[in-house]
């Protein structure tokens, strides 16, 4: 049987454990992190400012282009609705071209609206004003919201 034996600490003892509170290092006093603070915080500022400065130019800017295209647009879209119209007409006039009394725009040369002035346009229902548009265009533009 091999003898016990017993561990001992090394020859001269083991080393003095540290208990003593060591504080960090102080990189910054207070005062200077306050100034620290105060000038990250007015570059910013400064720097917020200008940003805001080139939303409002580009607002501006975007605002005018819209005011200055706005009429052409509406311009383009009445154009395009008496287009429409005046192809209704035409169809119309080739539709019922063999009918005896059949006054395009009347009811059997009755007028549909016997109140109303003559050059006064009355709008038309949809499905009448897309009557003789391609199925494909009338479809995209009924269906409209579901083309997202």
């Amino acid at each position: 049987m091999a003898a016990r034996t017993q561990d001992m600490p090394p020859p001269g003892g083991y080393q003095k454990i540290e208990f003593k509170r060591i504080p960090a290092r102080k990189y910054f006093t207070g005062y200077q992190m306050i100034l620290g603070y105060l000038g990250v915080t007015a570059g910013s500022a400064y720097l917020y400012y200008l940003n805001t400065l080139e939303i409002d130019r580009e607002d501006i800017e975007m605002r005018s282009a819209k005011l200055a295209t706005f009429p052409l647009l509406l311009a383009e879209r009445d154009r395009e609705y008496l287009k429409q119209l005046r192809r209704n007409r035409d169809e119309e006039a080739d539709l019922m071209k063999n009918v005896a009394g059949w006054k395009v725009g009347t009811w059997y040369g009755e007028p549909v609206f016997k109140t109303l002035p003559k050059d006064k346009i009355i709008d038309p229902h949809w499905q009448d004003f897309c009557a003789h548009a391609p199925y494909r265009i009338q479809a995209h533009r009924t269906f409209f919201h579901m083309y997202d």
